[in-house]
């Protein structure tokens, strides 16, 4: 009767509440209906892995509002709101019929609110809010007392798909079951505690029996030494008592015949000896002769032998060069701890990295609003150097506190000079900074995150595609933008020069736009692909663009022709990014054939005959998606990254892997310094890593 009055004295109170404030129930009641219908529809949606990669980012890097507020507004703006919301949602998504449609059914056209005050994320962050309410309140029963028991979390499947009245059913059984679970894993955990008790006495006898063995084996080594030190000093005793009775034995002998002896049997011993004398003459000389044979049969022989290994060698010089090599069939070396310098000072991933091309400096880009310029000692890293890390200049992109997620950077370039780093943020805004980490100049236009960033050779204008969907070109000097260019339909992914003023974007609307400064319409419009194209890249000279897509495909494009020249289908997953080698005409290795790199969520990297279409490699090292490929200078090298926390090199000419490195988080992007012989990584666990190579 007590737990019954308790009961409707706190269903009364709950009632009053929402009598008294019935906004904020409507708002509580609204949010968990419209949270569990829109993660149904998210579990039943597929995206593909570009998207969820380029939305996870998005979801990781927004500002984390307080939307509590929003409770206290009235019905009918919060109401507005959430509409406004969704609308926001749809068009970054790219349905915009749906968005327009959807704005006029709910009139949104009348609402006073500004879309630019809305923070990326509301909508995750108020479904988030419902289904956290939802949760508390199938873990709070009507007893208050109950309140202190253990907090049981849910599925979001179950929350989604079960009432309130379910869900608490499925928390009382979880805390009946929770006592059982606890003392099988006590169970567990004492048994695990004998059995290493257990294996510790097993150990201990071992050691024990061993140690007895050891010196029963040394106690029987000292014995035999000592019998056959004995065993040696009696033989010698008996070889000087018989050489001494044989000494006494020849001397009494010899003076014997001395005395018996007549001059005849001198004379007769004389004559013996003279024809001993001639026996030994004869006998030398035959020697002799034999000898001069012998030597001969042996000159002979060896030459025998060697016009066998003449004739042997001309025959057959050995296995083929392939074949005598080792580096195809043993294990690649792993760098040493020595030749590893390992940055550390960011607070978040790092997301970029790139080699000034001018000097020794290395530039990062970080989730933690910072890009940092580190100074690399050039040459070959001393032992001891970890310990004593390189200077770093700390640019920041926000005042105050650190790790506002709209601030963080996601792309940089140096200039071709080296003097100047862009770095571009999610907050939409290029930044100039100088190689003493002052800030030049800032370059606002976009109204979304800048995913990629470009400079051209000459210097004078940087490129940067946004989630807006559209590409701008910075005027450096001017420090303001010069053209903004509105062709894709979808968030722009990848930008890329193909000379001082012409350049290439792709787009998650499956689309390629050639584009030039000073024209209003695309140059040029590649349409082949079926999926988001995450990256393009014009080949040395400028003549032949590579695309790659989630539609498993790579292409490569000619200006002269609006349809693909090759169409390269041998990857399985998603292609995440390529890269041309610094080979062939054009480049400082002209008479290197030029080959594509491709890297994917298939695990691999793929190298491609560009002239034939054809594949020259596939390297099948890695465990995990690729994130990024690098080819070194001399263009006889490729380093890979990949979420399997370890970086490879392989060599071109044979196709495997010479060198690797396995770091302690996922890596994002790999480089090369201008030499050659450093390789930089940046990692998701916050670190850069500096390599030596050398072969």
């Amino acid at each position: 009767m007590e737990k019954l009055d308790r009961r409707k004295k706190k269903e009364k109170r709950r009632t009053t509440a929402a009598v008294e404030n019935p906004a904020n129930h409507c708002c509580r009641r609204f949010s968990i209906s419209l949270s569990r219908r829109w993660l149904a529809g998210l579990h039943s949606c597929r995206f593909s892995n570009s998207y969820r990669h380029s939305f996870s980012q998005l979801l990781r890097f927004t500002l984390v509002t307080e939307v509590d507020s929003v409770w206290n507004k009235t019905w009918q703006e919060l109401h507005q709101r959430f509409f406004f919301i969704i609308i926001l949602l749809f068009t970054k998504k790219g349905f915009t019929h749906s968005a327009y449609t959807f704005g006029n059914e709910a009139a949104i056209n009348k609402c006073p609110i500004d879309g630019n005050l809305v923070p990326t994320g509301a909508l995750v962050t108020f479904v988030q809010k419902g289904l956290q309410y939802f949760e508390m309140e199938a873990n709070l029963n009507n007893c208050d007392a109950e309140v202190d028991e253990d907090f049981s979390f849910l599925q979001p499947l179950d929350l989604i798909t079960k009432d309130v009245h379910e869900l608490r059913q499925m928390v009382s059984e979880k805390r009946k079951k929770l006592p059982k679970e606890r003392n099988k894993e006590l169970e567990k955990e004492h048994e695990a505690e004998r059995g290493r008790a257990r294996e510790k006495e097993r150990h201990q006898r071992e050691k024990e029996v061993e140690k007895d063995r050891e010196k029963e084996r040394v106690k029987i080594a000292k014995e035999r030494e000592h019998v056959n030190k004995t065993d040696r000093e009696v033989v010698r005793d008996q070889d000087k008592v018989a050489a001494k009775h044989t000494d006494r034995e020849v001397i009494r002998d010899q003076d014997k015949v001395t005395a018996k002896h007549t001059d005849r049997e001198v004379i007769r011993d004389q004559d013996k000896v003279t024809a001993k004398h001639t026996d030994r003459e004869v006998v030398r000389d035959q020697d002799k002769v034999t000898a001069k044979h012998t030597d001969r049969e042996v000159v002979r022989d060896q030459d025998k032998v060697t016009v066998k290994h003449e004739v042997n060698g001309t025959v057959g010089v050995g296995p083929e060069p392939m074949e005598i090599c080792t580096t195809s069939t043993s294990q690649p070396r792993q760098i040493p701890s020595s030749d590893v310098t390992i940055l550390e000072g960011h607070t978040s991933e790092v997301c970029a990295c790139a080699w000034c091309p001018s000097g020794s400096l290395l530039a990062s880009g970080s989730g933690d609003s910072t890009a940092r310029i580190w100074a690399i000692p050039e040459g070959r890293s001393k032992p001891g150097s970890q310990s004593v890390l390189p200077d770093a200049l700390v640019l920041k992109h926000v005042r105050g506190k650190t790790n506002e997620k709209s601030k963080d950077v996601t792309t940089l370039d140096w200039n071709g000079e080296g003097t100047l780093l862009a770095t571009g943020s999610y907050d939409g805004q290029a930044r100039i900074w100088t190689t003493n980490g002052e800030l030049k100049s800032t370059l606002s236009k976009h109204k979304g995150p800048i995913f990629s960033l470009k400079w051209n050779k000459r210097g004078d204008y940087i490129l940067t595609g946004s989630c807006d969907q559209t590409a701008i070109v910075w005027d450096v000097k001017a420090e303001e933008w010069k053209q903004q260019f509105e062709f894709h339909s979808g968030p722009t992914l990848d930008v890329d020069w193909r000379s001082n003023t012409s350049f290439a974007s792709s787009s998650t609307d499956n689309m390629i736009y050639v584009c030039k400064i000073g024209e209003t319409r695309p140059v040029q419009t590649f349409a082949g692909h079926q999926g988001e194209v995450n990256c393009v890249k014009w080949d040395p000279t400028g003549t032949l663009l590579a695309s790659c897509s989630d539609d498993i495909t790579a292409k490569i494009w000619s200006l002269k022709q609006e349809k693909y020249l090759h169409d390269l289908k041998e990857h399985s997953k998603e292609i995440y990014t390529i890269r041309w080698s610094p080979t062939g005409p054009g480049t400082n290795n002209p008479n290197k054939k030029l080959v594509l790199a491709s890297a994917s969520f298939d695990s691999t990297v793929k190298l491609w005959d560009v002239e034939l279409g054809k594949l020259i490699y596939s390297l099948s090292g890695h465990r995990h998606p690729v994130y990024s490929v690098a080819f070194s200078p001399n263009g006889e090298y490729i380093a890979s990254g990949s979420l399997d926390k370890s970086l490879h090199i392989w060599s071109l000419k044979e196709g495997k892997i010479v060198r690797t490195y396995a770091g302690s988080g996922g890596i994002f992007e790999v480089c090369w310094n201008k030499e050659g012989d450093k390789i930089a990584a940046c990692f998701a666990n916050n670190t850069v890593c500096v390599l030596d190579f050398r072969m």
